[in-house]
């Protein structure tokens, strides 16, 4: 349907589009009188409805929501004196005139008309079509006679002086001269100048910029003074003034241009860009986006094992969902910033905050913290998830994860207004915070003031978050009409059960195990016949018992997948293949000492042996040497005696002795390691110390030689004999 004043977009047959505007349709709807609204000398154009239709129907016409003459219809107020009396005065002369439709938009007619209105005012018949085709044009109101002001004076565009100079004059014109024409030559110093001495690192001011340009580039003769060579300028009315230089930057370069020019792209993006949208955006309810980022408490703490042990600063990862702001993970430690603590964070995220609570001597209820799901999008820093295998997050939990650009640190924003939230509470109550104001030698050092453990101090924590959640009134939170309509109170938890009611769906519940599993670092674990062995411990599952590995791998040993917890070594975790259950695996009874320990633990205690055993290396191949030589001395001497007490025998004879031989031995053998006790009567006196004289046997010839001696006769019988 077509109506007066509609804006209408016409193809021509050469391809070409142009714009016109419906001045008048008859009662009929039969025709209309249209006209261009973008060429100057053009008139009413007559056309019928059907055809426009036709045009429609056929996608050749279109209707142009915009209008661009709209600043007409502007408010009485907005109006200066003089454009309101041109206004009225140009409505005076054709204000008649074209209320008579149609008539006015028919040639004959329309001659005759303004012919009369000629001869009646005395204006040109020019202005009356100038004044009509503008009225027609711009949306046939009265306000569309209103003088072009804003486009007078060429705003914007680059003015060009050949003979004088441009600007006002000089105060003592007559003293110092007319000043300086800015040529395109001098325009050009100018740009040089400024490149080369204020858009660089050291920040010049533009004042020492424009001193530098004219010692540089406006110097006429140089003098030497003390052996220093000195620029000697121009005359005064040769040089271009410090106001013309700065309202030629002023002019050159836009503000952000500036920024970007003097501080650089990152610190622009982080300190000045402009700050139109919220971190919120079009997230639809909880759960559509997570915020992770971590920082180091101002404060120092000791350890639990003794106080007087300070440990340093605790670091502190917070996990925030973006609608609600509800603080959803924590995790308070010493790890990080790094993949570890932030996966302690994640992994709280699908946690019992009852019993998270509870280990710190906290007490809630389930609405006091019921947040346990992951989300639909993660946004981190890159240094957290840096090494770290995503692709496992988003395969197992369908979840996106983002990085934050470089340097925009500000895009976790939300996170970074909590942080800050909480070291105001913080920090004005706790002994060993960070004081700047130290500067001072012999100020007492505030370290030494550490009272806090960790397990203290993450209670204190959890407390400040449960007061978020729980009672923080966001004051800049940007609410949408349902929520209006609902009066939701601009509170994490509130906003959080208001979005779980109103628009669940982005949220993921899954067995906290799972997560975690899913969290833990990666690695390749070997089955051996002497368990799963993994980082030189050995493990053991129900499993592989049952499934007799162990006795398999005695012909070939495998590789299988494992997650583990380098923070304790106790137990490595088997995943199955679809990932969604585990098995655990324990340490081997004689693996034990690994029990409780981390993986730096470990991997220190084998680098300490290796240590240790290569330095005693040396030492060990001493003592192998001596050993050595302690078995060939006393194999040369067996020899010499052997060769003392040889006698001449067959080796058939040696042979055949050894039976006997071996009999004697042995009973000679018997009689001198049989153990003698003394009478049971004797030990009910008291033991005195006797000599060895007193206590030895008193004999001639021990077996021993006698043995010997029985050998040597034996053996002359049997040489006898053979003769």
């Amino acid at each position: 349907m077509f109506i007066v004043n509609d804006i209408i977009s016409i193809q021509a047959a050469d391809g070409n589009k142009q714009l016109e505007r419906i001045l008048w349709i008859d009662d009929g709807n039969v025709i209309c009188y249209t006209i261009d609204i973008e060429k100057e000398n053009v008139l009413p154009l007559k056309r019928k409805i059907s055809d426009l239709q036709q045009l429609h129907a056929e996608q050749l016409l279109t209707f142009n929501e915009s209008d661009p003459y709209g600043f007409v219809y502007q408010n009485e107020e907005q109006l200066s004196e003089k454009s309101k009396e041109l206004r009225d005065e140009r409505w005076e002369l054709v204000g008649e005139l074209v209320l008579q439709e149609p008539e006015i938009y028919e040639s004959d007619s329309r001659g005759r008309l303004i012919h009369a209105a000629v001869m009646e005012s005395g204006k040109n018949k020019r202005l009356f079509y100038k004044y009509m085709k503008q009225f027609w044009q711009r949306g046939m109101v009265k306000n569309a006679l209103l003088p072009d002001y804003k486009e007078s004076g060429g705003r914007g565009k680059e003015k060009t002086f050949k003979d004088k100079k441009n600007g006002r004059r000089r105060k003592f014109e007559n003293v110092i001269g007319e000043g300086i024409l800015i040529t395109d030559e001098i325009k050009r110093i100018f740009g040089v100048s400024v490149q080369r001495f204020y858009h660089t690192t050291k920040k010049n001011p533009l004042s020492t910029t424009y001193d530098l340009m004219l010692k540089t580039f406006f110097v006429a003769d140089y003098r030497y003074e003390n052996g220093i060579k000195m620029p000697i300028l121009q005359e005064e009315d040769k040089l271009p003034t410090f106001r013309q230089f700065q309202y030629w930057y002023e002019k050159t370069y836009k503000t952000e241009e500036k920024l970007r020019k003097r501080k650089g792209n990152r610190k622009y993006e982080l300190q000045h860009r402009a700050v139109l949208g919220s971190s919120v955006g079009d997230l639809y309810g909880p759960g559509t986006k997570y915020q992770i980022d971590a920082t180091v408490a101002d404060v120092y703490l000791v350890s639990s094992f003794n106080r007087n042990w300070i440990i340093g600063r605790p670091v502190i990862y917070v996990v925030i969902d973006v609608f609600s702001r509800m603080v959803v993970g924590l995790y308070v430690g010493l790890e990080g910033p790094s993949w570890f603590g932030a996966m302690m964070a994640l992994a709280n995220t699908a946690s019992d905050k009852v019993w998270y609570c509870k280990q710190y001597g906290i007490d809630i209820s389930k609405e006091d913290w019921d947040c346990h799901y992951l989300p639909q999008i993660l946004l981190a820093d890159r240094g957290e998830l840096k090494g770290y295998n995503v692709e496992r997050l988003i395969n197992a939990f369908h979840m996106k994860v983002e990085n934050t650009p470089p340097y925009r640190a500000d895009w976790k924003g939300i996170v970074e207004q909590h942080f800050r939230v909480i070291n105001t509470k913080v920090k004005p109550f706790l002994p060993g915070t960070v004081d700047t104001d130290v500067k001072v030698r012999g100020d007492r050092d505030y370290r030494l003031d550490a009272t806090l453990t960790l397990e203290e101090f993450t209670s204190v924590i959890i407390h400040c978050v449960l007061h978020h959640n729980n009672h923080h009134w966001l004051k800049n939170y940007n609410q949408d009409e349902m929520m209006i309509q609902d009066e939701v109170p601009l509170i994490p938890r509130d906003l959080w059960n208001w979005g779980i009611k109103n628009r669940s769906g982005k949220l993921r519940s899954y067995s906290e195990d799972i997560v975690k599993l899913h969290l833990l670092p990666t690695a390749n674990a070997t089955v051996t016949y002497k368990g799963i062995e993994f980082k030189k411990m050995r493990f053991s599952s129900e499993t592989a018992l049952k499934e007799n590995w162990f006795g398999e791998a005695r012909d070939k040993s495998w590789k299988i997948p494992i997650c583990y917890d380098p923070r304790d070594m106790s137990q490595i975790y088997l995943p199955n293949e679809g990932g969604r259950s585990y098995e655990v695996a324990t340490l081997l009874d004689h693996q034990k000492k690994y029990s409780g320990k981390t993986m730096e633990e470990v991997e220190y205690y084998f680098n300490y042996e290796l240590l240790k055993e290569q330095g005693y290396s040396h030492k060990e191949k001493q003592t192998n040497s001596d050993l050595a030589s302690k078995i060939e001395h006393i194999a040369q001497k067996a020899k010499e005696s052997l060769d003392n007490d040889k006698v001449e025998i067959s080796n058939n004879q040696k042979v055949k002795g050894i039976r006997d031989n071996r009999s004697m031995e042995k009973e000679a053998r018997r009689k001198e390691e049989a153990f003698l006790l003394a009478d049971s009567e004797q030990f009910t006196e008291p033991i005195e110390e006797k000599t060895v004289e007193e206590t030895a046997p008193k004999r001639g010839l021990s077996k021993i030689e006698l043995l010997r001696q029985k050998q040597k006769e034996k053996l002359n019988r049997a040489r006898v004999s053979s003769k």
